[in-house]
């Protein structure tokens, strides 16, 4: 029975139901010695809790996309098959444009909102370089499948979630998919291909999206096997120039880390609440040693790089949640990169995904003026002027807090 199924569900709410009737019916009926009906009660009492427990981290964990399956949240699961040393561009000196083409069958995701606006789809990718074996979801825009775009190549996103995180907590939680598709149809933001990989690949570890020679090769991974997959089956625009890289909490630090270390390989990317000192999330790999947390640690990759990269960043975040990880990122920078830092208040919400959705349309209005095309004669709806005055908490998420309200309120 699935985790995040249905089934699974109902069931945990009938044992919840019976959990409270038992007591109620048979607490005054048990009958025998003392410590007999005593031990009888307390297994009814914990029985109670235990299925209480169960219900509500179900609910939230559907709600959250914690964990997708049981491997996951009991920290069986594996999908690193080798982790050989790939060098400092994680090709291992590989040709990658000789490599044969990565041809994928694809069928519909299941699960909450994976259905929405035209469907998800997944596919369990091998990868031939990273020696990952993982499954990776997609979504095409509304324009894919029309005749008059059929020669037309699209910019991606390549979408991470936090940790613990499932693939599939853009599409289920987030909703992106669902809040994007009217804007691309009315060409206001424009048609990206949608794609999001495991980054969960070792049990009961963050990998911080980095190699670690005979551990993982998470960034081999996410930035050259998922890539190469994806523009061998899908009509994708070539990297740099066409790709982008977006994530919330920890993967919000992987994002940023991935495109400052390949600005050969994604133009922009988005960092929601994301940190730079990998010891921001305790169960990396990469928080292990002072010389990893260096060598992943975006703020000193981009201050020690000999050649400022060619990329944009956009960077929310609150006091003490992101917000003064952005702003380092933002005044260590140095043209050509470009960093855009959105100061989101206490009053917009904590650390959860209620914070996050709002941000998904500013993001990719933001992703649409950096590397988008509008397909149609709708025209990108300029960023609206920084205010805070009678915001709504999802107003102010949303990225139109001001600079100075930031610094009135650290």
């Amino acid at each position: 029975m699935s985790l995040t199924g249905t089934p699974f569900l109902c069931t945990l709410v009938v044992l919840s139901v019976a959990a409270l009737v038992l007591p109620l019916v048979l607490w005054s009926r048990i009958r025998g010695p003392r410590v007999l009906r005593a031990a009888a009660r307390a297994l009814m009492l914990l029985f109670a809790q235990g299925t209480a427990v169960a219900l509500v981290f179900t609910l939230v964990n559907n709600a959250n996309n914690l964990y997708d399956n049981w491997a996951d949240l009991l920290g069986t699961g594996d999908h690193v098959q080798e982790a050989a040393d790939l060098g400092a561009d994680g090709t291992g000196g590989i040709a990658l444009e000789r490599l044969p083409k990565v041809r994928q069958a694809f069928e519909p995701a299941t699960g909450p909102g994976m259905s929405a606006a035209g469907g998800v789809r997944v596919t369990q990718l091998r990868g031939r370089v990273s020696g990952v074996n993982a499954e990776v979801y997609v979504w095409l825009p509304p324009q894919y499948g029309e005749p008059a775009y059929r020669h037309h190549r699209f910019p991606v996103v390549e979408l991470l979630p936090g940790y613990p995180g499932s693939a599939k907590a853009w599409f289920g939680s987030l909703h992106a998919h669902e809040q994007l598709l009217p804007l691309m149809r009315s060409g206001q933001v424009a048609p990206f291909i949608l794609v999001a990989p495991r980054t969960n690949l070792l049990a009961g570890v963050d990998t911080g999206c980095a190699n670690i020679p005979g551990t993982v090769d998470a960034d081999t991974w996410l930035s050259v096997d998922v890539p190469k997959m994806v523009t061998d089956n899908f009509r994708a625009q070539s990297a740099p120039r066409g790709w982008a890289v977006a994530g919330y909490s920890a993967g919000a630090h992987c994002a940023a880390r991935l495109a400052v270390a390949h600005p050969d390989r994604y133009r922009a990317a988005v960092s929601l609440s994301g940190y730079n000192d990998p010891i921001g999330e305790r169960d990396s790999l990469t928080a292990q040693s002072l010389a990893l947390r260096a060598a992943n640690n975006p703020f000193l990759m981009l201050r020690r790089s000999p050649v400022p990269p060619r990329i944009a960043l956009y960077l929310s975040g609150q006091p003490h949640d992101g917000y003064e990880a952005a702003v380092a990122l933002e005044q260590t920078a140095k043209a050509p990169t470009t960093v855009h830092v959105v100061y989101i208040p206490k009053s917009a919400g904590g650390h959860n995904m209620a914070l996050w959705r709002p941000q998904v349309v500013p993001v990719f209005r933001w992703l649409t003026q950096e590397m988008g095309r509008p397909v149609t004669a709708g025209r990108v709806a300029p960023p609206r002027s920084p205010s805070t005055g009678g915001a709504t908490p999802a107003e102010l998420a949303s990225g139109t807090a001001s600079r100075a309200g930031a610094v009135r309120r650290r």
